[in-house]
């Protein structure tokens, strides 16, 4: 059951061991670095809020088989599950999977709401034929009315409609050529709500792929990447399988996502098709770190003399680990001056669903990374994970992707 455990901090040739790693309290080096890490502590300021006292909580369910309290359950729900704690464990433990083991061993029962939220990103036919009424209703002017009236409030849809932007109505084409001599082919993965609301990003990733000589496919087949149904204690299963089966099927050099929230998912997917499941993983890139590596000489971008912050999302610093990619691949813009916002190892609140599940803890971790934002004076802050830039620019933020001002830059031809 817990095989997935890191033990690899022993020396090359002593036996590795196997089972969780929890320390008991008395073992804990206190040593404070996941405390300094922690998000909620931040806020909160009491030793509940703390990966090791979840920790110990997440023991007494996965391995002592004992009942948690109300209060223990409180605290364990508050994570944010940005995982920065785990960056930073001495004893290597694998925060993020044992606490979605712990969320299924719960057998968490979502409302209606939750519900319906599931069953629309499972099914996505039914999400994009529902796509036209947001497209109505903010251009009805009866959202400003609908506010006011506490209705939103009284639904428990208030924080989701603040979230609301614009959908892309029109499905993405299967198949984008090559805008230069072809180098290979390669598949894109779009997600469920990003590819309505988070098209210009989407677009921009198939116009520098383009460029550097990559057809670019996408499977209408594929389907939500399953976080939102883990992280939530709900059986993401049928859609890991899926996605899997999909990409596999395609005869591409590489599987790219633009989201790191997505792309942490996918990059550990597991299934009980082991072979395919190591396929998946084995093709699959990061976008900016694949545009790395095969960027061509002869493209050269035009110059900026935009000054850019650069937002590292939790799912990039913490699972992916690859934050530094975005910075060197920004540097391929002349005249752009780059630097990383201050106290980026803090999470933005988003948190996949969190920010929608605890809207007063998002509120404030939100707030504070606003302000670290307003004074970074930046032009541009960018950001590689739609979920953090849509949170951030509800709050009138101007976040947008990487990609997006990357694209801008490219030459005409």
């Amino acid at each position: 059951m817990f095989d997935f455990m890191d033990m690899s901090y022993d020396e090359p040739g002593e036996p590795v061991g196997s089972g969780p790693y929890i320390p008991d309290a008395g073992e804990c080096m206190r040593c404070g670095i996941c405390i300094a890490s922690c998000p909620t502590f931040r806020l909160f300021q009491v030793d509940e809020e703390t990966p090791r006292r979840r920790i110990r909580t997440i023991s007494k369910l996965l391995v002592e088989n004992l009942p948690i309290s109300a209060d223990e359950r409180l605290h364990l729900d508050n994570c944010v599950q940005c995982r920065a704690c785990e960056t930073v464990c001495p004893s290597r433990m694998a925060y993020g999977q044992l606490f979605d083991q712990a969320q299924a061993e719960l057998k968490v029962n979502p409302g209606w709401l939750a519900k319906l939220a599931f069953k629309l990103i499972e099914n996505k036919g039914w999400l994009r034929r529902l796509m036209p009424l947001p497209a109505v209703y903010l251009k009805s002017g009866l959202q400003k009315p609908l506010r006011r009236s506490g209705l939103l409030k009284k639904l428990h849809l208030a924080d989701a409609e603040a979230l609301l932007g614009k959908p892309a109505l029109q499905a993405l084409a299967v198949s984008y050529p090559a805008s230069t001599t072809k180098r290979g082919r390669v598949a894109l993965f779009t997600g469920c709500i990003a590819e309505h609301f988070d098209r210009e990003t989407l677009l921009a990733a198939i116009k520098l792929l383009n460029a550097i000589g990559y057809e670019v496919l996408v499977p209408p087949q594929q389907g939500c990447c399953g976080a939102i149904h883990q992280h939530n204690g709900q059986s993401a299963a049928g859609l890991i399988d899926n996605n899997i089966a999909v990409f596999n099927a395609l005869d591409v050099d590489a599987v790219l996502h633009a989201a790191t929230g997505c792309g942490a998912m996918l990059s550990e997917y597991q299934s009980d098709d082991g072979e395919a499941a190591q396929l998946f993983r084995q093709r699959l890139w990061d976008i900016n770190d694949f545009l790395l590596k095969h960027w061509t000489d002869d493209l050269q971008l035009t110059s900026s003399k935009l000054k850019v912050a650069v937002h590292e999302p939790c799912s990039q610093r913490n699972v992916l680990k690859n934050q530094q990619a975005v910075y060197v691949l920004l540097q391929k813009i002349p005249g752009l001056s780059i630097a990383a916002l201050t106290d980026n190892h803090i999470c933005c609140g988003a948190g996949g669903s969190y920010m929608l599940t605890h809207p007063d803890n998002a509120a404030q971790l939100r707030a504070l990374k606003q302000q670290i934002i307003s004074a970074s004076s930046a032009d541009v802050v960018v950001s590689g994970n739609f979920g953090c830039a849509v949170y951030l620019n509800a709050d009138g933020g101007r976040i947008e992707h990487p990609l997006q001002l990357l694209a801008r830059q490219l030459p005409v031809r």
